[in-house]
């Protein structure tokens, strides 16, 4: 039992020195230094594939038009909206919305970018659990999201071990939020490429580029996710350790 104890005793000491001790500051800036990276990426290969005109000379809108029309959903309306890659699906009004920077244009990047909009709008007409699941604990993640520093910082200030606690649970909605997103946001991207695919809208190298458009996005979410739960394993560990 001694050497049981003894051996969790290291194997805790040195998952501490990983996550909050002396190598702390070295994962941290590898998982900064790789978010970077996945921003870069996603905005060179949008660049580059924003300057790439399909054949068939569509226009984003005009693909998310057929997108939906050949899932059956003709219901689902299209709406301009303002601002650089804002675009998004919004599930209250059914409508999948387009920024400047996609709507009017007839390129390869904004295609692939209305397409994973479409592929969101999609999700929902085929009752697509985790996308529901993520909406439904929105407001909550919302909520905990910007109040988790401030209950934390008074916790360590006051040295409230409770008001810590609770502060880590708020933390922790967020990280969990970030979890479900990511089968999300693979999904309406793979839902958008078979459609692209199936109905010929994109061919060829064409596909490819969409591809590589939309799993370079994906991986930007990858990276939130393992930075904030490298910072959760962090916290919870400094607080067992007060504890």
């Amino acid at each position: 039992m001694v050497l049981m104890a003894s051996s969790a005793r290291t194997i805790f000491n040195l998952i501490y020195d990983v996550f909050a001790g002396k190598f702390y500051g070295i994962v941290l800036i590898g998982m900064i230094v790789f978010a970077l990276i996945c921003q870069v990426r996603v905005k060179s290969t949008f660049n580059k594939y924003n300057m790439v005109t399909p054949q068939n000379r569509m226009r984003a809108h005009e693909a998310a038009r057929l997108i939906l029309d050949c899932n059956g959903l003709s219901n689902v309306a299209i709406m301009h909206v303002p601002g650089n890659l804002t675009d998004h699906y919004d599930p209250r009004t059914n409508t999948v919305c387009l920024s400047d920077s996609t709507y009017n244009i007839n390129s390869i990047g904004a295609i692939g970018v209305a397409a994973h909009e479409c592929g969101h709008a999609i999700q929902y007409a085929r009752g697509y659990n985790p996308i529901r699941i993520r909406n439904n604990i929105f407001p909550l993640v919302n909520f905990c999201s910007g109040a988790w520093f401030w209950v934390l910082t008074v916790g360590f200030i006051l040295q409230w071990l409770f008001i810590i606690e609770v502060g880590i649970v708020f933390y922790s909605v967020v990280v969990v939020f970030q979890l479900v997103t990511l089968p999300v946001e693979f999904d309406a991207s793979k839902r958008a490429i078979n459609t692209l695919e199936a109905n010929q809208i994109l061919v060829g190298s064409e596909l490819d580029g969409a591809k590589k458009v939309l799993s370079a996005a994906a991986m930007t979410y990858v990276a939130s996710f393992l930075t904030s739960l490298v910072q959760l394993l962090r916290l919870i560990l400094q607080f067992s350790r007060k504890r």
